[in-house]
């Protein structure tokens, strides 16, 4: 499986993995799947730290080259931007329309405990529960 983690299981899985459902720790640890992030979520987790909500070990630089390492990256393309402004979600948070539609167009399973993000539709997802 092809898994985009959204940005707090992102957080979750480095910092606080007790809050990761069983399925969810059981599947970014197998071997088979591949990891993927935006740098959606890399400027989601520095915005964070600007406001003080979290903290980071490190330059912003380091933090970020550590904390991707096992990662694919998934690129933000004009064909996802475009589709973001599609989905049907009714808030809208910019991050999350932009990992939901990297998640459509890539064809990538996103990995969120965000019911706003469950049951897109054509997006796969897989619940943190």
């Amino acid at each position: 499986m092809k898994l985009l983690l959204d940005t707090h299981i992102w957080i979750w899985s480095l910092a606080e993995p007790k809050r990761l459902s069983r399925r969810v720790l059981n599947e970014l640890k197998n071997r088979d799947n591949e990891l993927w992030l935006s740098p959606v979520s890399t400027w989601e987790v520095l915005l964070l730290h600007a406001k003080g909500r979290i903290r980071l070990h490190g330059s912003a630089r380091e933090w970020v080259a550590s904390a991707t390492t096992h990662f694919r990256e998934a690129p933000l393309t004009h064909d996802i931007v475009a589709a973001a402004q599609e989905l049907p979600i009714m808030h809208q948070d910019p991050a999350d329309r932009f990992l939901a539609a990297t998640a459509g167009v890539l064809g990538l399973t996103l990995v969120t405990a965000d019911q706003r993000l469950l049951g897109l539709g054509a997006i796969a997802t897989l619940a943190n529960r």
